[in-house]
């Protein structure tokens, strides 16, 4: 039985011999590009342009869209060639690629119409957008609306926009940004009812 094993184990690492030679490929990032070789010209990679459409899941993928065996696939991977100064933490961070097909928000949480206070308010958050489509079905137990999205509920909070924005931009996330829409609420006084005016009596009427 030993030497059956040996022969097999033997027999399966020739066979994977060529595929380990086939699947490393170079690398052709402009980042991973040694110019510290001398007598040799190596070819430039070509510029790559900057993408206008947005890397949002491709929903044109033949899934089963209202379970959770639905996964959304970016449409473009990020590998080190995107026009940008610094190399995106998604390229060799290890995160899954279904990451890189998310919009993320970056807002300022409203004070809440209950007497609880404002502290929320201070920070900026950041959260992964839902999917507007697959990732949810009804739970057959309890009637609820179950969801096998992995980065639903998942916040961050920064102390400031730019903040937020940054560690977007340094992981590879597409974001937008939410303004705060704050009220400004003037100060009233009941005696302000009775203070003199020069224009015309006001007639206040109660029926």
């Amino acid at each position: 039985m030993a030497s059956l094993r040996a022969y097999n184990a033997a027999r399966l690492l020739r066979s994977a011999a060529p595929f380990r030679a086939s699947v490393s490929a170079p690398v052709t990032a402009r980042r991973f590009e040694s110019q510290l070789t001398t007598g040799t010209t190596t070819q430039q990679p070509a510029a790559v342009a900057p993408s206008t459409e947005q890397n949002e899941p491709d929903y044109s993928i033949a899934a089963d869209k209202a379970t959770s065996t639905f996964t959304p696939t970016p449409k473009k991977l990020q590998n080190g060639s995107e026009d940008v100064p610094f190399i995106q933490a998604a390229v060799i961070s290890g995160a899954p690629m279904e990451l890189q097909a998310r919009t993320v928000r970056i807002y300022q949480e409203s004070k809440p119409a209950t007497q609880s206070g404002n502290w929320q308010g201070h920070h900026w958050r950041m959260d992964w957008d839902i999917l507007s489509k697959g990732h949810r079905w009804e739970n057959p137990l309890m009637g609820w609306q179950s969801s096998a999205d992995m980065m639903q509920g998942t916040k961050l909070n920064f102390k400031s926009k730019e903040d937020a924005i940054h560690f977007a931009e340094k992981q590879g996330y597409e974001y937008f940004v939410q303004e705060p829409q704050s009220r400004r609420i003037k100060p009233k006084a009941y005696a302000n009812n009775f203070l003199y005016s020069p224009k015309k009596l006001k007639h206040i009427r109660t029926k």
